[in-house]
C-alpha cells in the first residue's frame, strides 16, 4: 500500500477485503462523516475490484471425487427399440439388460463431451411457441452416459454416487439396471453402486434419461444435470451421507453442547465394532472439544452413535459476524482405513415472538430478505460455485440478512456461501404432498441441512390452493411432524397467501405464519391470533426495468422510480413501510432479489424475464437496490441520485429526479445553484421535478446539520471507448474459478455512459467465456458466444479460468470504440479431485456357454430362443471347469459394431482366453489359440453394419476350467 493514499481509499481497501463485494466499495466512503466525497452513479462499474480469491469449504471427505468431468450428452428423446421374439423379452426383463440408450454397450460414440453442471435449456434459441413461464425456451428430453473405471482396490468399499440435482425427473441406469426413478429436479440423489460395481477392465456405465417436459415450477427450471455429481468411495463400515446431526444447542443452565449424532453403515457380511471420534477446532485452529463414543453395527445395517461436547463461552454465529468452528469426524475400526468428515458448524439462538418478532442471539433483528430463484445470467441454473458466493455478497451489500430459497432446496453451495457471510435462510420444499416419495424429499432437505447456521426455518410449501382446508391442514401437521423428528430445534413455516381465517387452515400447524402481500390483514389476524409469530413470506412484486426511467407499455419498459407494481402486490416503499412501522412482523422477505427467467409478468412475449428483481439477471442494481439498501442500512450514511443526466433534446423538460439516502436531510444542487432541500422520509424518499439542463447535478447529504455524503450525476460525452471491469483482480488457476465481468462504454473523460447499447465482440485467453447477459428482459441473444450489446450502459461476461498459473486476459471491442482489455492473474492452485476420464469402449456382452461335449462340437451350434437353462449364461471372467472326460464348450454371442466401425473396421481384442481355442466369426473361423494358458488375442474385423456372430470354440485343460478370463472389447481404427 502506497503511503501516498488518502485515508479514504486505504478505508476502501480495507472494506474491499473484508466485505468482499464491490456494491460495498460504492458505500464505503460513506462511513467518513468529516469527509462526505462525491461519488459516481450507482450503476458504474467500480475501479478497484477486489484482491482476494472466493472462499471454498475444504473438501468434507476424503474419498469424495467430482464426477463432472466427460460425460456424452444427446439431446433429444431416444425410443426404446421394440421387444421381440422370446429370447429377447426373457433377457430384457432380467437385470443388467437394459436396452437402447440404456444399454452398457450402447453407440455414443458420436455423442459430444460436456462437462457438468450443465443446463442445455440456457443454449436453446427463444421460441415464442414455447412456455413464457419457462422463459420461452424448448426443454424435452436429454440423455447422459459415463464409463467410469473402478481399480481392483476399490473392491471392497462402499461406492456411492451422488447427483446433486437433475431437471426434472430421472431414470439412472448403473450397468445396464434401473438403479433410481426421481421425480423432483431439486433433490440430490444418493445410489449405493456396490453391488453390481465392476473393477479393472471391467468398465461400468452410468446412464441418465433426463425428462424436463415435466414441470415442478411456474418459473424457469432449466434442463440436466445441472448440480454436481460426486463418486463417494468409502470404507466397509463407514458414516452415512448426511448421517452426521451436530447442531449446537444452548441449555436452560447457559452452557453450550454440541449434541453429535452418526449413522453409519455395514455392507460386510458380519457385524463391526467401530469408534466414533470428533474434534471441534475455531477459526484459528484452536481445539476446543473432543469426545469419542463406541458403535457395533449389523451386516446391511444402520445404527447410530451419539455423543456430547460441552463448549464453553463460543462465538456466536451472526448475520454481522458469521463466527463458524469446524468439527471433523472420524470413523475408526482395525484393519480399514478411517472414513472422515468435515462441516463448518455455528453457535447461536433464535426465536419468534408474537408481538416483538425475530430474536438473534437475544437481540431483536427484523428480516430483511429477498426471493430468489436460481438462474443467473448466461450459465441458466448450471451456476458455478464462487458465483453463489458474489451473488449473496451483493445482497449483503444491499442491507439485506435473508434469504428465501423460492420455492425448492437450494445447492449447497449457495449454503456454504450463507454460512460464512452471515445470511440467515428459509429453506423451502418444493411439493406439497405427503406420499412416501415425497416425504423423503421432504426428510432429504432437513437431514442435508440441519447442520447450518444459516438456515433458521423450515418452509413446507408456497401458496397452495388447499391452505385453507381441512386437509390442507392435515398434510402440514404431518409434514411438520417429519421435519421435527429430524430437527426440533428451528421453527417451521408455510407461506400461505389466503385461507388465513378458514375454521381449520395451515396456520394452525405451523410455528410461524407466513404472509405472501396481504399487508392489510397484519393487522385483523394478529388481533385474532395475538399468539401466532407471523413473518412476511413474500411480498412487493413491483416492476422496474434496470436503467430505464420512463415506462413504455408497447415496448415493455418499466420506469425505475418505484411506482409501478403488479395488481397482487405493492411498490417497495409501501411493502417495507407495512412491515417496519409493525414490531410483530418478523420481518421481510421480497419479491426478488434478482430477476430471474420466465414468468414475464404482466407481459408476454417478447419479454422473457421477469422485471421484479431489485437487481437484474445480471445482478447490476436497479433503483430498488438503491431503495433497499437506504432503508436496511443504517450504520453509515448512503446517498444516490436517480436518474443519470444524459437527456439530450430534453432540454427545459421536466425529469423526475429521485434522492435515495438514509441521513436526515438532503440539499440539491443543479450546476452550482441549489434547486431544493427537503427532510428525508426514509419510506418515500425524496423526489422533485426539474427542467433538464446538461451539466452536474449534486445530493447533499445531512444529518444534524452537517454535511455526511454527497451524490452526483453528470451529463456524459458520446461513447469513446470500452471499459471491462473484473470483479476482483485474481483468480484460482484450478479450471473452476469463475467472475463476473462488466464491460461498459466511456466518454471522452473516462465517464460511464448510461445510454450506451452498443455491440460489443470479446474474447479470452487463459480461461473461457461461459455466458454473457446484459439484464435486458425482452432480449433475445444467445447467452453463448462471443457477442453482446449493451443494455442501458451494462453487460456481463461469466468467465472461468483455465487449470494453470498465468495471466487471464479478456478483451472486447465495438465499432468506432477503442478497445478495452483487462489482464487478471491466475494464481497456482490444486483442482479438486476429479474421476479420471474414462473413454467408451464397446464391450461384448451376453455371452452363453454350451453344455460340455465329449467330442469337438459345430462351432455354428446355437441354443433355441425358448431355451433358457441348457446354456449358461456368462457373467464378466466367468470361467467354468468340465469334467475331464467332456471337456469342450461353445461361446457364443452377437453384437452390432459402433458406427466408426462399421465404416472403417477394427480389431475385436479378446483380454485373456483360458484353453485352446478357435475364434469363429459369422461362421468361419479367423483365429486360432493353440495353448491351454491364459494369453489375449486380436482378431481383424472388416467394416459392415449387419450383426456379427462370434462364437468361442474351447477345449479345457484336464479338470482346469477354460473360457474368458478377461473382457472382450472392440477397438476401431483411430
Amino acid at each position: 500500500m502506497s503511503s501516498s493514499e488518502s485515508p479514504i481509499v486505504m478505508k476502501r481497501r480495507e472494506f474491499i477485503a473484508a466485505a468482499g463485494s464491490v456494491a460495498a466499495l460504492a458505500t464505503a466512503a460513506g462511513a467518513h462523516a468529516a469527509s462526505p466525497e462525491t461519488r459516481p452513479h450507482p450503476d458504474l462499474p467500480m475501479p478497484a475490484p477486489r484482491t482476494v480469491l472466493p472462499s471454498r469449504q475444504e473438501p468434507d471427505e476424503p474419498g469424495r471425487l467430482l464426477l463432472d468431468r466427460a460425460w456424452q450428452f444427446h439431446q433429444g428423446d431416444i425410443p426404446f427399440p421394440g421387444v421381440k421374439g422370446h429370447g429377447w423379452s426373457y433377457s430384457n426383463a432380467k437385470a443388467g439388460q437394459a436396452q437402447g440408450a440404456a444399454a452398457t454397450n450402447f453407440d455414443d460414440s458420436d455423442w459430444p463431451d460436456i462437462d457438468l453442471p450443465h443446463d442445455w435449456a440456457v443454449e436453446m434459441p427463444f421460441d415464442k411457441d414455447a412456455n413464457p413461464s419457462q422463459g420461452y425456451r424448448r426443454r424435452g428430453y436429454a440423455w447422459y452416459r459415463r464409463t467410469l473405471r473402478l481399480e481392483p482396490k476399490d473392491r471392497g468399499k462402499y461406492l456411492e454416487l451422488q447427483l446433486g440435482a437433475i431437471a426434472t425427473n430421472a431414470t439412472i441406469w448403473f450397468n445396464g439396471s434401473v438403479i433410481a426413478h426421481n421425480w423432483s429436479g431439486y433433490n440430490s440423489i444418493y445410489l449405493d453402486l456396490t453391488p453390481t460395481a465392476r473393477f479393472g477392465d471391467h468398465l461400468n456405465s452410468i446412464v441418465v434419461r433426463v425428462d424436463a417436459e415435466k414441470m415442478e415450477g411456474w418459473w424457469y427450471e432449466g434442463a440436466g444435470i445441472y448440480r454436481h455429481v460426486w463418486l463417494a468411495k468409502r470404507p466397509p463400515v463407514y458414516i452415512e451421507t448426511d448421517g452426521i446431526h451436530a447442531d449446537p444447542r444452548l441449555g436452560p443452565d447457559g452452557r453450550w453442547t454440541v449434541p453429535v449424532t452418526a449413522t453409519l453403515g455395514n455392507i460386510l457380511e458380519t457385524e463391526a465394532s467401530a469408534t466414533f471420534s470428533v474434534e471441534l477446532t475455531d477459526a484459528d485452529g484452536r481445539l476446543i472439544a473432543r469426545g469419542s463414543a463406541e458403535a457395533t453395527v449389523p451386516p446391511l445395517a444402520k445404527r447410530q452413535a451419539h455423543l456430547d461436547l460441552a463448549v464453553p463461552d463460543p462465538k456466536l454465529w451472526s448475520v454481522d459476524s458469521p463466527n463458524l468452528y469446524t468439527l471433523r469426524q472420524r470413523l475408526t475400526r482395525e484393519g480399514q482405513p478411517d472414513d472422515r468428515r468435515t462441516m463448518r458448524i455455528g453457535f447461536r439462538t433464535f426465536r419468534f415472538d408474537a408481538d416483538h418478532g425475530f430474536f438473534l442471539n437475544g437481540e431483536p433483528l427484523k428480516i430483511k430478505g429477498t426471493c430468489n430463484h436460481q438462474d443467473h445470467a448466461g450459465v441458466g441454473v448450471a451456476v458455478p460455485d464462487a458465483l453463489w458466493e458474489w451473488r449473496i455478497g451483493r445482497l449483503k451489500a444491499m442491507g439485506s440478512n435473508a434469504i428465501r430459497c423460492s420455492h425448492n432446496a437450494p445447492p449447497t453451495e449457495l449454503l456454504d456461501a450463507c454460512d460464512r457471510l452471515g445470511m440467515l435462510v428459509m429453506d423451502e420444499n418444493r411439493n406439497f404432498n405427503t406420499s412416501p416419495d415425497y416425504i423423503e424429499q421432504l426428510r432429504w432437505l432437513v437431514r442435508r441441512d440441519r447442520n447450518r447456521p444459516s438456515v433458521f426455518m423450515w418452509s413446507v410449501f408456497n401458496e397452495e390452493p388447499m391452505q385453507g382446508t381441512e386437509a390442507g391442514y392435515e398434510m402440514v401437521r404431518r409434514m411438520v411432524a417429519e421435519v421435527k423428528a429430524l430437527d426440533d430445534s428451528r421453527p417451521v413455516t408455510a407461506a400461505m397467501n389466503a385461507g388465513l381465517y378458514a375454521p381449520k387452515n395451515v396456520s394452525q400447524a405451523v410455528d410461524v405464519v407466513g404472509f405472501n402481500y396481504q399487508p392489510g390483514e397484519y393487522d385483523r389476524f394478529h388481533a385474532a391470533n395475538p399468539d401466532l409469530p407471523i413473518i412476511s413470506s413474500e411480498d412487493t412484486s413491483a416492476f422496474m426495468t434496470r436503467g430505464a426511467y420512463e415506462s413504455d407499455p408497447a415496448a415493455q419498459v418499466f420506469a425505475s422510480y418505484d411506482d409501478v407494481r403488479s395488481s397482487w402486490g405493492n411498490t417497495h416503499h409501501e411493502a417495507w413501510k407495512a412491515i417496519a412501522t409493525r414490531p410483530f412482523v418478523a420481518g421481510a422477505f421480497v419479491w426478488t432479489g434478482f430477476d430471474y427467467r420466465g414468468e414475464p409478468s404482466p407481459y408476454e412475449w417478447p419479454s422473457a424475464s421477469s422485471f421484479f428483481g431489485i437487481m437484474d439477471l445480471c445482478g447490476f442494481p436497479k433503483t430498488a437496490f438503491l431503495l433497499r439498501r437506504a432503508q436496511w442500512v443504517d450504520d453509515r450514511p448512503l446517498i444516490d441520485i436517480v436518474p443519470h443526466w444524459n437527456w439530450a433534446g430534453r432540454e427545459g423538460q421536466p425529469v423526475t429526479v429521485m434522492v435515495l439516502t438514509n441521513v436526515e436531510r438532503v440539499r440539491l444542487v443543479l450546476n452550482g445553484k441549489t434547486v431544493g432541500e427537503q427532510d428525508v422520509d426514509r419510506f418515500e424518499m425524496p423526489r422533485w421535478q426539474l427542467p433538464y439542463a446538461p451539466g452536474r447535478l449534486e445530493a447533499i447529504g445531512y444529518r444534524g446539520g452537517r454535511a455526511v455524503a454527497r451524490a452526483v450525476v453528470e451529463t456524459t460525452g458520446a461513447p469513446v471507448a470500452l471499459r471491462l471491469t473484473p470483479d476482483r483482480m485474481l483468480m484460482a488457476g484450478d479450471g473452476e474459478d469463475v467472475q463476473p465481468v462488466t464491460i461498459d462504454a466511456v466518454d471522452a473523460k473516462g465517464r460511464h455512459v448510461p445510454a450506451a447499447n452498443l455491440p460489443v465482440t470479446f474474447s479470452i485467453s487463459g480461461g473461457e467465456i461461459i455466458g454473457h447477459g446484459n439484464g435486458d428482459p425482452n432480449s433475445h441473444e444467445p447467452e453463448k458466444g462471443n457477442s453482446r450489446r449493451l443494455f442501458n450502459g451494462l453487460a456481463q461476461l461469466i468467465v472461468r479460468s483455465d487449470a494453470a498459473a498465468g495471466p487471464l486476459v479478456v478483451t472486447a471491442s465495438a465499432p468506432g470504440l477503442r478497445a478495452a482489455r483487462t489482464s487478471l492473474r491466475r494464481l497456482p492452485a490444486t483442482p479438486r479431485e476429479q474421476v479420471p476420464p474414462t473413454a467408451s469402449v464397446q464391450v461384448i456382452e451376453g455371452w452363453r456357454q454350451s453344455p460340455v461335449f465329449l467330442e469337438k462340437p459345430d462351432p455354428n451350434m446355437k441354443p433355441a430362443d425358448t431355451d433358457m437353462n441348457s446354456w449358461l449364461w456368462l457373467g464378466a471372467s466367468e470361467l467354468h471347469a468340465a469334467p475331464e472326460e467332456k471337456r469342450w464348450i461353445v461361446l457364443r454371442t452377437t453384437f452390432i459394431p459402433r458406427r466408426r466401425v462399421q465404416a472403417r473396421g477394427g480389431m475385436l481384442k479378446f483380454g485373456g482366453i483360458v484353453g485352446r481355442a478357435e475364434v469363429w466369426l459369422d461362421g468361419k473361423q479367423v483365429a486360432d489359440k493353440p495353448g491351454y494358458g491364459d494369453s489375449a488375442m486380436d482378431v481383424p474385423l472388416s467394416p459392415g453394419s449387419a450383426e456379427r456372430i462370434v462364437t468361442l470354440l474351447v477345449e479345457n485343460e484336464p479338470g482346469k476350467p477354460g473360457g474368458l478370463s478377461r473382457p472382450v472389447a472392440v477397438a476401431d481404427h483411430r
